[in-house]
């Protein structure tokens, strides 16, 4: 690990335990995560992302390893943290403008510059006339649009991205993801996606870290290089290099079934 990255871990381990035993998830797992970078982790399922993830938000606790932080300003506290679910879980019982600022109630932070914010990534990404409808009237899409809007109004440093897109149809994934991915490069944030979905892989990020089959442990890492004029996933799929790294991908993945 160099002192480029933002986060770094170091043989991480961690294990599941249950009246019936132990199941071993991630063994001596190390990478590391770029200022600015989008980063992707794909691997076989239930090979433990999502436990990654987790314990990278300080939800869950490694059994071993260690975290090292190496902010660009000099500091070692951690990142602020936004995580982004598969799921938007908005409430119901609030508008999508109450639903969009909840974390800066929460943490006293609804001044008037983020409200300017908030109200500025509505527009930008066409919530702006739904701002006072419930979750209800709203689309899959403009779910999960008020979900990151959600996410980015507390200014994260990291962002992790958990399949945030695999609840959506095709067509409104390529868009929503599209929006997103124009709206974290936009913005500068460093992000961590996880997908089962190659292409959507490939087309988002930077760099592709590719897990074994659990307990999981870093197979190999695949940075991504297109030549496309902008870096919409529409766009990146017609990018010429587009199906040698996908067939790259399949060949690593394809051992780990």
């Amino acid at each position: 690990m160099t002192d480029s990255y933002l986060l770094s871990l170091r043989d991480i381990n961690y294990s599941y335990h249950t009246l019936f035993g132990e199941t071993k998830v991630l063994d001596h797992l190390s990478f590391g995560v770029k200022e600015g970078e989008f980063a992707a982790i794909v691997g076989p399922s239930g090979c433990g992302k999502s436990t990654l993830l987790s314990i990278i938000a300080g939800l869950l606790h490694p059994e071993d390893g260690t975290i090292s932080v190496n902010n660009p300003d000099g500091s070692f506290s951690y990142p602020r943290i936004g995580y982004m679910l598969q799921h938007d879980h908005l409430f119901e019982w609030r508008s999508v403008y109450n639903n969009v600022t909840l974390g800066l109630e929460i943490q006293n932070r609804l001044t008037d510059e983020r409200k300017d914010y908030v109200n500025k990534l509505l527009s930008d990404y066409g919530l702006e006339q739904f701002k006072d409808k419930r979750p209800n009237e709203l689309s899959g899409g403009m779910k999960q649009r008020a979900a990151l809007i959600r996410t980015l109004a507390l200014d994260p440093q990291l962002l992790l991205l958990d399949e945030p897109f695999s609840a959506l149809d095709y067509q409104t994934r390529l868009s929503v993801s599209a929006d997103i991915c124009h709206l974290i490069r936009q913005t500068g944030k460093t992000a961590l996606l996880i997908t089962h979905d190659l292409s959507e892989a490939i087309s988002l990020a930077d760099r592709i870290i590719v897990l074994s089959k659990r307990p999981a442990t870093v197979k190999c890492e695949l940075p991504i290089r297109l030549t496309v004029k902008d870096h919409s996933p529409v766009a990146a799929r017609n990018a010429p290099e587009f199906n040698g790294y996908f067939n790259q991908l399949w060949e690593e993945m394809k051992d780990e079934g």
